[in-house]
């Protein structure tokens, strides 16, 4: 028998809310890429700062090697050999990427070492990088990146992944993945967080399951199915999503001839954006992260207003610039990719985070009906089954899934007429994406124009009606979801697609 690379025993965490692990034990061997496996509020991401050292436990004990150890902060868990990728992101975005990546290395490395490594794993690894510019600019996809460069320049033992393709491609997964498994077959463990679960059977040969803090089973999951998987993690098989045939409506949304140059060095021009969503259709927007998807975004939600006026149209409106308030004026809402920080403010309660985009509770002279706020965020917190410590829980005591329920939740509440979402379903369990995504096709339903921006393949196929594809700045003409395939849209990703009248035919 081989001695564990990691043991852990009766590992218990409580908080004052909820008892996030309770009586946890988990094994993983040199080698061996084991799955951590649970729904939002199961307990994984606490399991997993525990062995980084970022949180202590109330009980339970680590052997690391077949040694006790007592992991009292991420420096010790890093020299030790333990390294772990976030869910949300520990970067500080006035540093560049190679200034984020020197803080965790040995110090004396000299930056320019540190920069020429990290161009070194990003061409090994194929994960593109540019280690001189700030974080601040980078899209979700491209931080994710930095963080994954920065686990692999130490050298790990036991490498921890939370939800590390949660805004990959499905090109980019395929390349971690191959990383991962020759990582594995030179020692390293690997403990994967994700709610993929068919990723979990293609890379993973052990699975620990995690439901309410507690553990409730352990397999080889590739000896199990999708929906084996699911009834252990949820208890019940995700349902069906039901997409109804419907012809769309007028347009709501009008793009035309968008061009906006980049505001900073490593920004995306826009180059000649052209798009409508109409009244009652999900339209699509694939592509790699860092293609201008986040400048987009900005000049869609009204952050960016240097557009002409007759650039962006919503209803008729010239809204190009428009800021965001004139623009939810007009029935759009906004889902930003970027849960803490830009869709919700961390140490604020959930309740007056819905001050950010609704004002029901805003009475005469500006104030609050504080019970009117509490019942509005009950309400979204028990429809999309929000697991949180009330209406007054601040938002950074969520985990990263549940936060993220709470935000499309609010979006999708307050009945817009036009919503534009990005990444919707990013960290979510199964069961969870489910929901989200029925969500969004009863909003397309009942009237509303839906625009999806998502680097989730499956989601858009499941949702859209129509796809784009955003590349180096240029959309693509729109392709109807049925003539579209996981290969052509990935051929599209690299920029090369149809001349727009035969793919405007297509559609």
């Amino acid at each position: 028998m081989t001695t564990p690379r990691l043991a852990l025993a009766h590992v218990t965490k409580r908080y004052p809310s909820v008892v996030a692990n309770d009586d946890v034990s988990l094994t993983v061997q040199p080698g061996e890429t084991h799955a951590v496996l649970g729904e939002n509020g199961a307990g994984k991401s606490t399991l997993m700062k525990i062995i980084y050292g970022a949180t202590k436990p109330d009980e339970g004990s680590i052997l690391w090697n077949g040694q006790p150890v007592h992991i009292r902060n991420p420096q010790e868990a890093r020299a030790l050999g333990i390294a772990m990728v976030f869910q949300h992101f520990s970067l500080f975005d006035t540093l560049t990427v190679a200034e984020n990546v020197w803080l965790g290395l040995d110090k004396s490395l000299s930056l320019a070492e540190v920069t020429r490594s990290i161009e070194a794993k990003a061409a090994e690894y194929g994960l593109d990088v540019h280690p001189g510019r700030m974080v601040h600019t980078l899209s979700v996809g491209e931080m994710q990146r930095v963080e994954i460069i920065r686990a692999l320049l130490t050298e790990p033992r036991l490498l921890i992944l939370d939800e590390p393709t949660s805004v990959l491609t499905p090109q980019a997964v395929e390349k971690l993945f191959v990383v991962l498994k020759k990582l594995a077959a030179q020692g390293c463990s690997i403990l994967y967080i994700s709610h993929k679960l068919h990723e979990i059977r293609a890379l993973c040969n052990a699975c620990t399951v995690l439901r309410g803090g507690k553990v409730t089973g352990v397999c080889d999951p590739r000896e199990e199915s999708n929906a084996s998987l699911s009834r252990m993690m949820i208890g019940a098989e995700p349902p069906e999503l039901e997409h109804h045939a419907r012809t769309p409506g007028a347009p709501v949304l009008q793009v035309q001839d968008l061009r906006l140059p980049r505001q900073d060095p490593f920004g995306v021009d826009l180059d000649g954006i052209r798009l409508d969503v109409r009244a009652g259709e999900v339209v699509g927007i694939a592509g790699v992260s860092g293609n201008g998807q986040q400048e987009l975004l900005y000049a869609l939600s009204g952050e960016d207003t240097r557009a002409d006026a007759d650039a962006i149209r919503i209803f008729g409106t010239a809204a190009g610039r428009m800021g965001p308030g004139h623009r939810r004026g007009l029935g759009l809402h906004f889902v930003p990719e970027e849960r803490l920080g830009r869709g919700a403010v961390p140490t604020m309660g959930l309740a007056h985070n819905l001050l950010l985009t609704r004002r029901e509770a805003l009475g005469r002279g500006g104030w609050i009906d504080v019970k009117k706020l509490e019942a509005q965020a009950a309400d979204i917190i028990r429809r999309f089954k929000v697991k949180a410590g009330g209406p007054h829980a601040p938002a950074r005591s969520l985990s990263g899934g549940n936060l993220q329920k709470f935000i499309v939740g609010r979006e999708i509440d307050a009945r817009p007429r036009l919503l534009v979402v990005s990444q919707p379903t990013w960290g979510v369990d199964v069961g969870a994406a489910a929901q989200i995504r029925g969500e969004l096709l009863a909003l397309r339903d009942a009237g509303c124009a839906v625009l999806v921006v998502s680097e989730e393949l499956e989601e858009l196929f499941e949702v859209s009606d129509r796809l784009h594809v955003i590349a180096k700045g240029r959309l693509s003409p729109p392709i109807a979801r049925a003539d579209a395939t996981v290969s052509l849209i990935g051929e599209w990703m690299s920029g090369l697609w149809p001349a727009a009248e035969g793919a405007h035919a297509a559609a």
